[in-house]
């Protein structure tokens, strides 16, 4: 077992495994098994999408509620370094992929589902305003992790070359549109959930 949980790639492939087995176990005691129809392909995309918020809201959460506050009280300040230069970039890459995996499979369940256009254009009269509303606020947050958090972060890390003056501000604009995506999160995780269990 330590051999698995050691690698990162193997403790994947062996969450697959058991979520294969967990199934195919479910499907033995109930005598009801997997149909690869539409529904089942709607779900898959549903919990793909899941799978990957999670990753992506996680990591929003832990640069906020974690890494953000407590990098100023490491001292030596020299130690900080280590957290620019490995661990950050790090987070970074998947952060980025984890926002952009969540709105392609929010997207492409919409369409699956029937209701992409109408809840992008907030059409009346189907009961897809809730759920607008959060895909609006997942693209929101999705633009400002690509094309204001990461551009800023690149400066601040000293991934892209700038002057030395301008990475505080770029780590101040990032780390302040870091903070209204966490501020978006909450109410665009209420209207994801929301629409389809009563909550609007």
């Amino acid at each position: 077992m330590a051999a698995i949980l050691q690698s990162l790639g193997r403790t994947l492939a062996a969450g697959v495994v058991l979520l294969i087995l967990i199934i195919v176990a479910v499907g033995l005691i109930t005598g009801q098994f997997i149909k690869l129809d539409y529904a089942w392909w709607t779900f898959f995309m549903r919990w793909l999408h899941v799978l990957s918020g999670v990753m992506w809201i996680g990591l929003l959460w832990y640069l906020n509620f974690v890494q953000i506050p407590t990098v100023p009280k490491i001292e030596p300040a020299e130690h900080r370094a280590a957290i620019g230069k490995f661990i950050a970039p790090e987070v970074l890459f998947w952060f980025r992929y984890g926002a952009l995996a969540t709105v392609v499979t929010g997207l492409i369940l919409a369409w699956q589902s029937g209701y992409l256009v109408q809840a992008l254009l907030f059409q009346k009269g189907t009961g897809v305003y809730t759920i607008g509303i959060g895909m609006w606020l997942a693209l929101i947050m999705a633009f400002n992790v690509w094309f204001i958090i990461w551009p800023n972060q690149q400066k601040a890390l000293g991934l892209v070359e700038v002057p030395a003056d301008q990475k505080p501000k770029a780590a101040r604009i990032a780390m302040l549109t870091s903070r209204i995506n966490t501020l978006l999160s909450i109410p665009m995780l209420y209207c994801m959930v929301g629409q389809q269990n009563g909550g609007l």
